[in-house]
């Protein structure tokens, strides 16, 4: 089917799968880990809200693609101006190369630790730089060639890693986890459910790169809702289980470690690589996207080709893990950049956006390209994302940023003169 001059093959099934398969990560095990001070019943009571709040900001600007047919990127333009969205889009150039970057240097630690021990010629840089090739050639496949590599390795991962759940459920019960008591912390509950919300939102910048092949919004809104609460969820309460029953270790080294020792290596080892490219091929698919929105003459597949031999060069000669608080810092942009969005679309447009005006001088253009309004509300939102996080405000920092941008954007735009 056509609609938009894009070909939408994509399904609510489809969504489903590419967004576990998103969830399926090693970071989002560590991120469970985080939630130890509060025990276990506790700990996934956050997790099931905090996926429920960020999920459902995901799923909405899934929405925004599906209806009009246009990346992620390009969606800022109504909103920020056709040259107000170009810095965002810089901006999310250079987080997904670095997260690229990092996930391949997780994997590449990862999958040597598994099998340094039996193949004398592993090496971190050895797995970094064929996970770096196969994530990029995923992301070069398409969205025809995605339906059946998430079919199939989805599928099989969600079975490997129930595995890995039932190996640590055996080995620490339910009943001694829920024994184990809450640890006095100063974090609380609301900034820990921030640290769950942050993970879906943090996905906002992608969304709609994937959700304009949708066939129907309703299907993927609710395919991309699910699928990606069903298993963020999933890995979530996983890490969370290992670090309370080590006493807050790296969860995501323990179950593979565990699985490891009873000599279910080769499966770990495949939990820790296609997962790697059903989350990594992400970042560079819309590494590529994201730059087509100022520079349009880069073309797709060099710009796929571009943001995974930079992002496989940045993991093996960059100390990546000390990039981590920069690339933290740029994601905090995106939230009150997102605020305005929504806000925007949902609240000011009534969900429709004018086609021929996206693409030069007209409705959008605004100032010289930019409009004002969405910058100030851009810039207010950081700042108080910035004073909630520093400031170790009890409501976390992640909605205190989207939610005033949106808030501050939407009484700008009734306060305008209508035109």
């Amino acid at each position: 089917m056509q609609q938009n001059g894009l070909e939408r093959r994509m399904g609510g099934l489809d969504y489903f799968m590419l967004w576990a398969g998103a969830g399926l990560s090693l970071a989002e095990i560590w991120a469970g880990g985080l939630l130890v001070p509060w025990g276990l019943a506790a700990g996934l009571g956050a997790i099931l809200l905090g996926h429920v709040i960020g999920n459902t900001f995901l799923a909405m600007g899934g929405v925004i693609g599906s209806r009009e047919g246009i990346p992620t990127m390009m969606s800022l333009r109504p909103s920020f101006g056709v040259r107000g969205s170009y810095l965002p889009s810089v901006l999310n150039v250079v987080q997904l190369v670095g997260w690229t970057a990092v996930m391949l240097l997780i994997c590449g630690e990862a999958a040597h630790n598994l099998v340094r021990e039996s193949l004398s010629f592993s090496s971190p840089g050895l797995w970094i730089g064929v996970s770096g090739v196969v994530t990029t050639l995923w992301a070069l496949g398409g969205q025809r060639h995605w339906k059946w590599l998430h079919a199939v390795s989805v599928t099989g991962l969600l079975v490997l890693c129930a595995v890995m759940t039932w190996l640590v459920l055996a080995e620490y019960t339910p009943s001694k986890l829920l024994s184990i008591p809450a640890r006095p912390s100063d974090m609380g509950f609301m900034v820990g459910l921030d640290l769950v919300i942050a993970m879906p939102i943090s996905w906002l910048p992608l969304v709609s790169d994937y959700s304009r092949f949708s066939t129907r919004t309703g299907s993927c809104f609710w395919g991309t809702w699910l699928g990606y609460f069903v298993v963020s969820s999933w890995m979530y309460g996983l890490g969370l289980a290992a670090a309370l029953a080590t006493g807050g270790q790296d969860p995501s080294v323990i179950v593979l470690e565990m699985m490891a020792k009873m000599g279910w290596v080769a499966p770990a080892l495949i939990i820790v690589v296609f997962s790697t490219f059903t989350t990594t091929f992400l970042d560079i698919y819309s590494t590529a996207v994201s730059a087509l929105n100022f520079a349009p003459a880069l073309k797709e597949k060099r710009g796929i080709v571009l943001g995974g031999l930079l992002g496989t060069l940045l993991a093996l000669i960059f100390p990546v893990t000390q990039y981590e608080n920069f690339l933290l810092f740029i994601g905090s942009l995106f939230c009150p950049i997102f605020g305005v969005v929504l806000a925007d679309y949902f609240l000011v447009r009534g969900m429709h956006y004018e086609g021929a005006a996206l693409e030069g001088p007209g409705v959008y253009w605004y100032a010289g390209g930019f409009h004002p309004k969405a910058m100030v509300a851009w810039a207010v939102g950081f700042g108080i994302y910035q004073w909630a996080l520093h400031g170790g405000w009890a409501v976390g920092s992640s909605l205190p940023g989207l939610l005033s941008a949106a808030l501050l954007y939407w009484l700008l735009s009734k306060a305008a003169t209508p035109r």
